[in-house]
């Protein structure tokens, strides 16, 4: 084959106003751009594994950037590159035109999210079977994001079975930063599945387009949209001017199939652990849609605000910081004694606080917390910390006085 007769073909092709003729064109020339993808992925690949970019003094997606690439593509075929020499049954679909580029990506990516979620990876029996389960949803038509959300669900079961980690509910590995540049504040941030749930949650009614006042269409661009949103969310999700902390205004749906309750899943950042799930159902206001075997809705908890500004405001005046450690009750969440999703209340009774990690501490480090019969919360240590198991005081009657 002639590359350069091939590209010189192309420059001069005619696209045809016939229906039939231009339906079959259309598919040819997909077939062929994926064809082509498979093999500059290969390329990168190999110009990454023979290291002359970097003699060159460059880096292997600056250089394919160089030569006209684009760095969201440049990104994608080292990505494939490297990740698909073990997938043979993904390289051959890709390499025939028939499986789109974005689709391998959503592949590779997945296979490596299941790997990265187990202490010991998976051997190539596992690899093969998560492949085949992979690639009958993008062979049936599912989208990239639909194929993610897949493994990031594989993924969990993985994690859940060896005990590995999953860095999607891994609080440890949020980051925000952001710097000031010419007058503007300018960042990026990478947050766990809670917060990311959260944040697309709130944003997402204030980010819809909206008509002009003239009746036109929306002329603000999805990113200016968003923008907007979170000058909104500011606005309207601070407290009360008493200086207490409002209740939370994020509401959550948690969608949990009936025959598999452990396989839950978030509207936006798809399918989440059980304890995520319980933790979630602390501090929003969660609606839990149960789901038959065939995906049909056949119950829904009622969406509701599970601590009110009043109820906030008084395990606030009571515990007046996290009871576990210490901290500002500003940045603490209300806790359920007895779980929500267990039938516990939203009363002072059965409420506490708890920062965002004394919070996760609780879910699933064995910390368990009781109403002692003086109207104020105990904690009672897991047993590899204290055998006896004796209860403490909240941390703000821990370190009361005599004068206090």
């Amino acid at each position: 084959m002639n590359i350069r007769t091939t590209t010189s073909d192309m420059i001069g092709l005619v696209v045809p106003d016939d229906p039939g003729e231009l339906s079959s064109l259309t598919e040819d020339l997909i077939t062929l751009r994926n064809a082509t993808e498979s093999q500059l992925s290969v390329c990168a690949a190999m110009i990454d594994r023979l290291g002359f970019a970097k003699k060159a003094g460059t880096t292997p997606s600056m250089w394919l950037q160089d030569k006209g690439a684009s760095p969201a593509a440049a990104s994608r075929w080292l990505r494939i590159g490297k990740g698909i020499s073990k997938l043979d049954r993904t390289a051959g679909y890709f390499r025939d035109g028939f499986l789109s580029t974005e689709h391998v990506d959503a592949v590779v990516k997945g296979i490596k999210q299941i790997a990265d979620r187990s202490d010991v990876g998976i051997d190539d029996e596992e690899r093969v079977v998560f492949e085949r389960r992979l690639l009958s949803h993008a062979i049936s038509g599912a989208r990239p994001t639909e194929i993610e959300k897949i493994a990031q669900g594989l993924g969990n079961q993985v994690a859940h079975d060896s005990g590995g980690p999953t860095p999607a509910e891994d609080p440890t590995l949020n980051r925000l930063d952001y710097a000031f540049s010419e007058g503007r504040l300018v960042g990026r941030f990478d947050v766990d599945a809670q917060i990311g749930e959260k944040l697309y949650a709130a944003l997402d009614l204030w980010s819809r387009a909206r008509p002009e006042p003239d009746g036109s269409d929306d002329a603000r661009i999805p990113t200016q949209r968003r923008a907007d949103a979170l000058h909104q969310l500011l606005d309207c999700g601070g407290g009360g001017g008493d200086g207490l902390v409002s209740a939370p205004r994020t509401e959550v749906n948690v969608t949990v199939p009936a025959d598999h309750p452990d396989q839950a899943s978030l509207d936006w950042m798809g399918p989440i652990t059980e304890a995520l799930a319980e933790l979630l159902a602390c501090d929003s206001s969660m609606a839990s849609v149960i789901l038959d075997s065939h995906g049909v809705p056949i119950d829904m908890g009622p969406s509701k605000r599970l601590f009110t500004g009043a109820v906030r405001k008084a395990i606030i005046i009571r515990d007046q910081c996290c009871i576990k450690c210490g901290g500002s009750a500003s940045w603490s969440d209300c806790h359920h004694i007895i779980y929500w999703s267990d039938g516990g209340t939203t009363t002072l009774g059965n409420g506490c606080l708890l920062c965002r990690t004394c919070h996760r501490a609780v879910h699933t480090t064995g910390w368990e917390i009781t109403m002692g019969s003086d109207g104020h919360p105990w904690l009672v240590p897991p047993a590899e910390m204290d055998p006896q198991r004796r209860p403490l005081p909240a941390y703000n009657r821990r370190t009361m006085t005599l004068a206090a």
